[in-house]
């Protein structure tokens, strides 16, 4: 299994087959689903699916989103990473994400996570420009987003639901 990114606290590392389990805990948590506009995953097989679809992302795009590990315990903590979108939007774009288990949330995990993904999007991928949407209900995102850098756009809607839209562009980040 690759590791693509190593922080102070993290790896970051293509997601495999064996954290399904992993993915269960987080993707059946109501908690984690508040903003996402999906209901939680009811059992292990759509966990599994849901791998077998990021990893999919891998070999098509040559990026998807990756297992965020704790280094201290090696435990599967959530995902970060960027995904090439082309379904929201009426442009394609690289899209920044996150999702982590609660008893994880508010110990900076996601902005560690967030900014280095950011980061090796411009310094080994470089893209041109690196977008993420935020339910607007959703301050905790809004703040991760925020402290990558990106800038505020506008608002649209996804599936009914408002969202905040921001961009950061390679320019702008190499000025920073």
């Amino acid at each position: 299994m690759q590791i693509f990114i190593e922080t102070e606290r993290l790896l970051l590392r293509e997601i495999v087959p064996q954290d399904a389990e992993a993915m269960f805990v987080l993707d059946s948590d109501p908690l984690v689903n508040t903003f996402l506009g999906n209901k939680p995953v009811k059992n292990l097989d759509q966990s599994k699916r849901i791998i077998d679809y990021i990893r999919k992302q891998y070999e098509n795009n040559g990026i998807g989103r990756w297992a965020v590990i704790l280094k201290k315990t090696n435990t599967f903590i959530g995902w970060s990473g960027l995904k090439l979108e082309d379904g929201i939007r009426s442009e394609s774009y690289y899209d920044l994400g996150y999702r982590f288990i609660p008893k994880y949330w508010h110990n900076g995990f996601a902005t560690e996570a967030a900014v280095a993904s950011v980061n090796y999007g411009f310094d080994t991928l470089n893209y041109p420009s690196i977008c993420a949407a935020a339910d607007i209900n959703n301050e905790g995102s809004d703040k991760v987003i925020q402290k990558c850098g990106m800038t505020f756009i506008e608002t649209f809607m996804i599936d009914g639901a408002l969202h905040n839209w921001y961009e950061l562009t390679r320019e702008k980040w190499l000025k920073t």
